[in-house]
């Protein structure tokens, strides 16, 4: 896994979540905490998508993640990156996810009693496409699952992923091209 430092991430203008902007969410404004979520929300799903590798679980964990900066932007201390900030909320929010996680199972044993041989059963379905599709993912080096997802889940362009995650542009291509080009030889194996 890939740490805050060594993303070395920088924010895009267009994206920029200033110190200013997050003093006001600390001070109550829904206003500021309204453009907080406008400048952050493709962005930050993205990276959370990148490490949980669920939508569901993603879409949860933005949303406490939101509620965690609405509740400690006030406590914020001033570093220089904000969305640096918001990024170690959401990490830390998904490492508590997977601990939950690894005290259930996917599928309960509940939920299959009484199924007959040869009966459909969605649960089995679902699970054995998701296990092919985490397969595929689990091929691709962290850097190249964190810049496919970044394009394809948040739909940001090379350019935002670029400077998201502090890498040229030219590299964010090459590892992208490089990533589909694994996922469809896996795909086609498979």
């Amino acid at each position: 896994m890939l740490s805050l430092d060594a993303l070395n991430i920088s924010e895009p203008a267009e994206q920029s979540v200033d110190e200013e902007l997050l003093r006001r969410v600390g001070e109550g404004s829904q206003e500021a905490f309204k453009q907080l979520y406008e400048k952050t929300d493709r962005t930050l799903y993205g990276y959370i998508l990148s490490i949980l590798r669920n939508p569901h679980d993603a879409e949860e964990v933005m949303q406490e993640t939101y509620m965690k900066i609405w509740t400690s932007a006030a406590g914020y201390q001033s570093q220089g990156k904000p969305l640096a900030w918001i990024f170690t909320i959401a990490r830390n929010l998904c490492y508590m996810k997977f601990r939950e996680q690894k005290h259930q199972s996917d599928v309960e044993l509940d939920q299959l009693n009484g199924t007959e041989a040869g009966e459909f059963c969605p649960q089995i379905e679902n699970a054995a496409d998701k296990l092919v599709l985490k397969a595929a993912l689990e091929a691709l080096k962290e850097e190249e699952r964190q810049i496919v997802l970044l394009k394809n889940s948040s739909g940001l362009k090379h350019r935002e992923i670029a400077e998201a995650l502090g890498m040229p542009l030219a590299t964010v291509l090459s590892k992208y091209n490089r990533a589909m080009k694994k996922l469809e030889q896996y795909l086609r194996e498979e």
